[in-house]
């Protein structure tokens, strides 16, 4: 007979995982070596059930890694059975199309945990390695036309056997990335944090037991479904259509389209992808799982923002896409740069449901994960490095305050890297870094604004690699609001000449004294700009963000003069 437990102790329970899932986060992030780890903080922690669902992620979990803790642990129960999975094993793997993952420089390690001889658990987590090899230095470049050009391939596969390393696999794994030595202190951050969770769950389930431990995870993801169901009983039964479009592919194909079709009867919910285009040549491209992850989490914002990210909340959201659109690649395609169009994803279900939830939408944000990489060889020490970052842009205008300004937004919850830390880090130099005037779109709340960071190589020469979105298409408005501002990539030239560069550049040879013009987009305004509050249009005069013509054009004479 299964034991009971009463709220309070589910509850406590509940915290315990969550607290443990938080620990792991942050001993990953302490312990990390690239920055794109331990300062832009783009990892996630989570605990698994032994039948792989998810049961817990860490708050400052990336709600896209969901998709890839989900992916890993099918393909893994897929691969061994429970009979040949041991204490002291650590699974690895990375691949989008055999074990589940999103794009390859997502490391992704699941650490089985026994407890008296039971597995009761997986600890798991994601980090976003800053190389895994490839044609291209970050392995984020536009210009990948097939998933062997983006890095090293690793189907789920055992980096320790019943406690002992595989030297010849891990020699492998770190032969076919660009700096090896930093990849390393990575993964042995993640294998510390796998460790450390084991000792804490543990602790944790000596205070109860494996049966009510078992327990709590099936009353965990039951409560998180009847809540997301709850909230889906709260829009109007009908069906809901929206339909955005890509900017490019990085290889011809552009203006590709995105089409939703939702329908909601009572506590059902199926989100209907049929009639996006097929998958493109260049490495926007989308897995399933990555596609329900987007909207899983848009709809949990929408609805109930409050409710774990979890297994719950993806078995609500029945999704489908054909086989072979950009929603659903298959084989060999290319998917480095899945983050930007999960983004557009985001904004298709918010433009879909904002009519019946006007109170939830929100204004189209920066709709990127603008990638900047700059590689090449420090001339202080004489040995290579690699700078990768995705910046944030503008947050949409909301129905009750202005979107925010310089903000990663979505599936990504990352930070933007501090200037003294790449300046520290790297032999680059941050010419400049800020808002861009104007990006913001006005509205009765307007959008957030949208960055600008000038940056070059100081002392020698390096290659830059690039991928925007939302550099052609604005991120739109909502209810009447304005569109936000585009991004851009612009090369300055040592006399100071500017080139415009393409959306997705790939091998920009630099020379020192050139720099990079790296700006993000800003995002869509809420309601019309005539109702906004007059101490508001004030603020936004004497804020320094907006220039004379774009007050006057959107607020009138309210918007005064400089």
């Amino acid at each position: 007979m299964k034991p009971a437990l009463d709220p309070i102790t589910l509850e406590i329970m509940f915290n315990g995982l969550r607290s443990i899932t938080d620990e792991t986060y942050i001993a990953l992030t302490r312990s990390a070596y690239s920055t794109n780890i331990k300062e832009r903080r783009d990892h996630s922690t989570a605990i698994c059930a032994p039948d792989g669902r998810l049961i817990v992620q860490a708050e400052n979990s990336l709600p896209i890694h969901i998709a890839s803790m989900t992916g890993l642990m099918d393909s893994l129960l897929a691969k061994f059975g429970l009979e040949d999975i041991h204490e002291g094993d650590l699974f690895v793997a990375n691949d989008p199309h055999v074990a589940g993952g999103t794009h390859l420089p997502d490391i992704n390690l699941a650490l089985p945990i026994f407890v008296e001889g039971t597995l009761v658990a997986f600890m798991c987590n994601i980090a976003h390695h800053a190389d895994v090899g490839g044609m291209a230095p970050g392995s984020m470049a536009g210009g990948m036309s097939e998933i062997y050009q983006e890095g090293l391939r690793i189907p789920v596969v055992k980096l320790f056997r019943r406690g002992e390393v595989q030297q010849d696999l891990f020699d492998l794994m770190l032969l076919n990335v660009r700096l090896p030595e930093e990849r390393q202190g990575d993964y042995y951050a993640q294998i510390a944090a796998c460790r450390l969770g084991d000792r804490r769950l543990a602790e944790l389930i000596g205070k109860y037991s494996v049966a009510e431990m078992t327990v709590a995870f099936e009353e965990i993801l039951t409560r998180t479904e009847r809540r997301m169901r709850d909230g889906v009983r709260t829009i109007p039964d009908g069906v809901y259509e929206f339909e955005d479009v890509m900017d490019d592919d990085g290889l011809g194909a552009v203006d590709i389209p995105i089409k939703l079709r939702m329908t909601i009867e009572g506590d059902r919910l199926h989100a209907d992808f049929t009639g996006t285009a097929p998958q493109v040549q260049g490495n926007i491209n989308v897995t399933m799982n990555a596609t329900q992850a987007a909207v899983a989490y848009s709809l949990k914002g929408m609805l109930d923002p409050d409710i774990p990210n979890n297994q719950g909340v993806l078995d609500v959201c029945e999704t489908t896409a054909p086989a072979g659109c950009l929603l659903n690649c298959v084989a060999p395609a290319p998917v480095a740069a899945r983050a930007n169009t999960s983004q557009r994803i985001v904004d298709v279900v918010i433009g879909a449901l904002a009519n019946a939830l006007p109170d939830a939408a929100v204004g189209a944000a920066n709709g990127a994960n603008t990638t900047a990489v700059f590689s090449g060889t420090d001339p202080a020490t004489g040995l290579g490095y690699l700078y990768l970052e995705t910046l944030g842009g503008g947050f949409g205008g909301r129905n009750d305050r202005d979107g925010t300004d310089g903000i990663q937004v979505h599936i990504t919850n990352t930070s933007n890297l501090p200037i003294e830390v790449i300046e520290t880090e790297y032999p680059l130099r941050v010419e400049s870094y800020g808002l861009i005037e104007d990006s913001g779109g006005a509205g009765r709340y307007r959008g957030g604004m949208g960055i600008r960071r000038v940056i070059g190589p100081v002392g020698h020469e390096c290659i830059f690699n690039g991928a925007g979105e939302r550099f052609r298409h604005q991120p739109w408005g909502i209810f009447g609001g304005a569109s936000g501002g585009s991004g851009r990539f612009v090369r300055i030239g040592a006399d100071g000449a500017e080139e415009g560069l393409e959306i997705k550049p790939a091998g920009i040879a630099m020379a020192d004294g050139e720099r990079i013009i790296v700006e993000t987009p800003g995002a869509g305004g809420y309601g019309p700009a005539a109702e906004r509050d007059t101490a508001d249009i004030e603020a936004d005069r004497t804020s320094g963000k907006f220039s004379t013509e774009y007050l006057r054009e959107y607020y009138g004479s309210a918007g005064g003069d400089d």
